[in-house]
């Protein structure tokens, strides 16, 4: 990219706790940034391991790197937050610990807000790959590069389950839709601690910051790439709570911003079908489906839209065994 001085700043930001296996070459990735104009914020949550220590002898090697100790564990949540706090640039990017980004993602995503700045975000494709064994797949694969109505994010979140990221590791904001929008507790219904399992909170920067915004940007390359191991949240997590929690925080956005009695019906059919298949024998205590909704949000569900959404759920299903 040409003429890099006059470009914004970018903070990438690593929230950090017991990551020592990982986290030297996750901050490599960001460190080998054809993009130059960055900042590479690390916060670590207090880690028990040599992670504060590796930090350390990273940050002497590059002074784009700067480091942070919390005194005590604060959480996920807090700690992305203080990530933020400490940020100094126009844009920010999340990377968690232990995943990795290609090294022109943040070239190649600012030239998208650069050029069209009145968009809400913009994402990649993402490779998930496996500590474990060799079988990588790509998810997000939403279309070609380009210029999107934050509509289609927004209703394919909500109703349809698009080929969409709920987490930021395949993203890059503005820093102050990070800080607005990035909520430390979710309201709910079942006294869960958003904070501290910091399931939903990703998925509801995303919707928030949409509804913000016309548009959102998509580039059509696999920029970022997401470790699977046994201690990322995603695989340590019972799948009914992960479901479960995503399910909250949309509700939560559409209490707020998109409170009508057809919507509410569609999107209950969707979570009808995942209450069916995944979320009815729980251990969270929720024995009815209209206990996740606040007091006069429950209109009931749009069956037509219920038998569609569970007729392509299992074309889709098909579609993956046959090929």
């Amino acid at each position: 990219m040409k003429m890099q001085n006059n470009l914004p700043l970018v903070s990438i930001l690593i929230p950090v706790f017991n990551r020592e296996q990982y986290i030297s070459e996750t901050i490599q990735s960001a460190i080998s940034q054809t993009y130059s104009n960055i900042e590479i914020v690390i916060v670590d949550n207090n880690s028990t391991d040599n992670t504060w220590q590796i930090m350390k002898d990273c940050s002497l090697k590059d002074a784009r790197v700067k480091i942070f100790r919390n005194k005590q564990n604060v959480g996920p949540v807090r700690n992305w937050l203080r990530c933020i706090e400490e940020a100094r640039g126009q844009y920010g990017k999340i990377l968690w610990s232990d995943d990795l980004i290609a090294t022109d993602f943040i070239e190649k995503s600012i030239l998208m807000f650069e050029e069209h700045n009145e968009i809400a975000f913009v994402f990649s494709k993402a490779e998930i790959f496996s500590v474990n064994t060799k079988r990588n797949r790509t998810v997000f694969n939403f279309g070609k590069t380009g210029i999107y109505k934050s509509s289609e994010y927004i209703d394919g979140i909500l109703l349809y389950d698009g080929l969409l990221p709920v987490s930021p590791g395949c993203a890059i904001f503005r820093i102050n839709d990070l800080r607005e929008n990035l909520l430390e507790q979710i309201p709910n219904t079942i006294n869960s601690d958003f904070s501290m399992h910091a399931i939903g909170n990703d998925l509801l920067l995303f919707l928030l910051t949409a509804n913000r915004y016309n548009s959102f940007g998509f580039v059509n390359e696999t920029l970022s790439f997401f470790r699977e191991h046994s201690s990322s949240i995603t695989i340590s997590s019972p799948k009914a709570k992960l479901i479960v929690m995503y399910e909250i925080s949309k509700i939560y956005f559409i209490s707020q911003h998109r409170n009508n009695r057809p919507y509410i019906r569609k999107f209950s059919a969707t979570l009808l079908l995942k209450w069916i298949l995944f979320i009815r024998n729980n251990d969270l205590g929720i024995s009815e489906i209209n206990s996740l909704f606040p007091c006069g949000m429950w209109h009931g569900i749009n069956y037509l839209f219920f038998l569609a959404y569970a007729a392509k759920k299992a074309l889709q299903k098909i579609k993956t065994f046959v090929f």
